[in-house]
């Protein structure tokens, strides 16, 4: 991005209705393009774990190898701990930490996971940077970004959604980074790139409208938030999202 401020704010911010609506998420449902590269002993690092729900089922996956989850934000820490102690994990870790600065050595883990973050950075060149210089030789990649240039919204609620947009592109990030994360990854010095793309339709219309109303409420703009609150009542609404998912290896050399 040109342009970009140096402080970046996580758009959807932390409140009650962002938290639930991010703990639904599992493995399963999120990260099932990065399954088949994870095995039994492998270590890993999920950066923007959150409250932890992925990043458990993907300790699963791998254990007994070590599974780091890293988060700028204490209280989603606080829960994920909370969670992995209630499934009897004992090969995982959470720390308070940036993705501009990885806690971990240079080339000391096999996999690094990451999904929705990108989106939200200022510098996503700067956090590839640092996820390279942590992975191994021949480590693997796994990154999962929403594009705002592929909605299906029905009925349509454009005004809304831009004005969202425009919103998060004044706190640093870029809406429509996930076509982007291929070309990201190339710059960054990553091989072997492959990227898909699938639609996540949400069940419940208003729980996504809300999750976004909630922050144009904060931001003042009252009537965009009213909009799509409204139009999650309607019988016809349905909301689909388009992700992209993107996989690369750090070069052995």
């Amino acid at each position: 991005m040109t342009g970009t401020p140096e402080i970046e704010r996580y758009t959807p911010g932390h409140d009650a209705s962002a938290v639930d609506f991010m703990a639904a998420r599992t493995a399963a449902t999120h990260a099932g393009f990065f399954l088949p590269h994870l095995a039994s002993g492998m270590t890993l690092l999920d950066l923007g774990c959150g409250p932890g729900t992925i990043t458990t089922d993907l300790a699963a996956a791998v254990a007994p190898g070590h599974v780091l989850g890293l988060d700028r934000q204490a209280a989603q820490l606080l829960s994920a701990r909370a969670l992995a102690r209630r499934k009897g994990l004992t090969n995982i870790e959470f720390q308070e930490g940036s993705c501009y600065d990885i806690p971990l050595d240079h080339r000391s883990v096999d996999r690094v996971f990451s999904h929705a973050l990108m989106e939200h950075l200022a510098h996503p060149a700067r956090a590839l940077a640092e996820i390279r210089r942590v992975l191994r030789p021949g480590g693997r990649v796994g990154l999962c970004s929403p594009d705002w240039g592929g909605f299906l919204l029905s009925p349509p609620a454009d005004d809304a959604i831009s004005a969202y947009t425009r919103l998060q592109q004044a706190n640093g990030g870029d809406p429509f980074c996930g076509r982007k994360l291929g070309q990201y990854l190339l710059d960054a010095g990553f091989e072997q790139c492959h990227l898909n793309a699938h639609y996540e339709r949400y069940a419940d219309p208003s729980r996504i409208a809300d999750y976004l109303a909630v922050q144009l409420d904060a931001a003042g703009q009252t009537a965009q938030a009213r909009r799509l609150r409204d139009w999650a009542t309607r019988p016809s609404a349905m909301f689909a999202q388009a992700w992209v998912t993107a996989t690369a290896t750090r070069p052995r050399h």
